[in-house]
């Protein structure tokens, strides 16, 4: 009989590598991050290059975890529409660390346990301070945003992962519980090639800043930060 192999704890050691090199010539330090080190240009040219789904979807071009951000974002305005821009900021910003630590199916986050958890939550606090917003996100907001999060997970389920409908309602709930009209380019989302992608993030995110940029200027009163 085979002998099966207790699994090993995962071991980082200091002394090799642990930054990497971005496009911008920023470099990362993926143990400690610095928000100083992160850019939204990186962001965007990352995350419109990783794959949703593990690139198990329909279509000539793969699903990027940009259009999935552009996605939640969306969605989250519909589901909280009082909200404001820095609340829509952080649904925007929801996957960043993604663009250095990829997208790792949900099922393999959950057997990966502590580990890839810890290095995701530094790099989003990083990215949280570095574009204005709180480092951890009031748990309101971070509720709402998971309810998007799995709304448009349902949509690219049934539409390009080959989902049946049930399998969906299963695994993310159902979205049509909220009573909300979701418009047709929500729920058919479609690929892209990684250089639409990229812009599109981009134009969102500059759409949001103008807009923060505007409500920091109102007197009090007006939209706050999550």
């Amino acid at each position: 009989m085979q002998q099966k192999l207790a699994p090993q704890p995962l071991v980082v050691h200091r002394q090799s590598r642990a930054w990497q090199r971005m496009l911008s010539g920023r470099r990362l330090d993926l143990l400690d991050p610095s928000p100083l080190d992160i850019e939204i240009g990186d962001i965007a040219h990352g995350l419109a290059r990783v794959a949703r789904w593990n690139g198990q979807t329909k279509g000539a071009h793969a699903f990027s975890v940009a259009q999935h951000c552009v996605l939640v974002e969306q969605i989250a305005a519909l589901i909280k529409p009082a909200a404001g821009p820095h609340f829509r900021m952080a649904a925007l910003l929801h996957d960043a660390p993604e663009y250095v630590v990829g997208d790792l199916i949900s099922p393999f986050k959950a057997a990966m346990g502590k580990t890839y958890k810890t290095f995701e939550l530094r790099i989003q606090r990083a990215v949280h301070i570095r574009f204005g917003l709180p480092p951890e996100l009031a748990q309101g907001v971070t509720h709402a945003i998971k309810r998007a999060d799995k709304i448009a997970a349902f949509f690219e389920a049934t539409e390009l992962a080959g989902f049946a409908a049930a399998d969906a309602r299963a695994c993310f709930g159902n979205p049509d519980t909220l009573g909300i009209e979701w418009p047709a380019v929500l729920r058919h989302p479609e690929p892209v090639d990684a250089s639409s992608a990229q812009a599109a993030f981009l134009a969102q995110f500059e759409a949001l800043e103008a807009e923060r940029r505007a409500s920091a200027d109102r007197p009090k009163g007006g939209a706050r930060a999550p």
